[in-house]
């Protein structure tokens, strides 16, 4: 019996061992997925040889954090660069629009604007010059006054301005097309060509980005536009084409679809064009 002894705690040892190492081989998930696009008018078509990657956070959200860490100057700090007076900027400040050749600028710029914000001003004579608007006042103030007589330049700057207003206020369509003379203060243009600079460096930022912090794998479809990626940790994914896009016909799709692994069990998901995403969309 005491012979036995040393065997029979052998044995025991060995399937303690076995019992406790079965969980380990079971502890990941695998997935499994398709990918088909619907062209207009057609059928489905797989999408063939094409990488896609499975991340721990949804590409959307990289994309975000990408944007964060590489900002660009505020509107208002922009502003402040910018090569116009003082009250234009701050008028720009109070007011949600930066293109000032729209044609509903008339709508925004009132009487009083007009005479505090030099740009305005000028448009606004240069719009309403060569007698094209009738009973308009003239200045009679002259800029030798300025240091000669201030006190008579202020005087008739005053009245000038007096006056101006209540013509403005009498004749509101007077104020109609002085966004044709504001094109060369414009900030509109520039402004936009840093945003969409911006955008263009996020979205070259961004793939890599998400490879290095975000990556748990990569696989890619066969000619059946199937494919799947083993040893999963259990826990939340998204299956991304990244900035790519497959295509099919005369539609282009991406993807950054959510997906659960469980332990010891395949999640399977079909791509369509149903929950495909405009990856292009996701950086501001």
């Amino acid at each position: 019996m005491r012979k036995m002894l040393p065997i029979f705690l052998g044995v025991l040892g060995c399937a303690v061992c076995a019992t406790s190492g079965a969980p380990g081989q079971s502890a990941s998930g695998t997935l499994e997925f398709a990918a088909r696009i619907t062209p207009t008018a057609a059928r489905p078509e797989p999408v063939r040889q094409f990488t896609f990657y499975v991340l721990t956070k949804s590409y959307s959200e990289i994309v975000k954090e990408v944007e964060a860490q590489n900002t660009v100057d505020s509107r208002d700090k922009f502003i402040e660069g910018l090569k116009l007076s003082a009250e234009l900027k701050e008028w720009l400040k109070a007011h949600d629009v930066f293109d000032l050749t729209t044609p509903d600028l008339d709508r925004l710029v009132t009487p009083d604007d007009i005479l505090h914000v030099p740009e305005f001003l000028l448009a606004y004579q240069r719009s309403n010059s060569g007698g094209v608007t009738t009973g308009i006042p003239k200045p009679k103030y002259v800029d030798a006054d300025k240091t000669a007589n201030p006190e008579r330049y202020n005087k008739q700057l005053q009245e000038y301005y007096v006056a101006l207003k209540k013509f403005i206020q009498s004749n509101p369509s007077t104020v109609s097309g002085i966004e044709l003379e504001l094109t060369g203060v414009n900030p509109e243009q520039k402004w936009s060509k840093i945003q969409s600079e911006h955008r263009r460096r996020v979205l070259r930022m961004a793939p890599e980005y998400a490879q290095t912090k975000y990556l748990a794998g990569k696989a890619d479809t066969d000619l059946d536009g199937r494919g799947s990626l083993t040893g999963l940790a259990p826990g939340e994914y998204w299956v991304s084409t990244l900035n790519l896009d497959a295509n099919a016909g005369d539609t282009r799709l991406g993807w950054d679809v959510p997906v659960t692994i469980r332990a010891g069990q395949t999640a399977r998901v079909e791509l369509t064009n149903l929950n495909a995403v405009d990856t292009h969309a996701t950086a501001p």
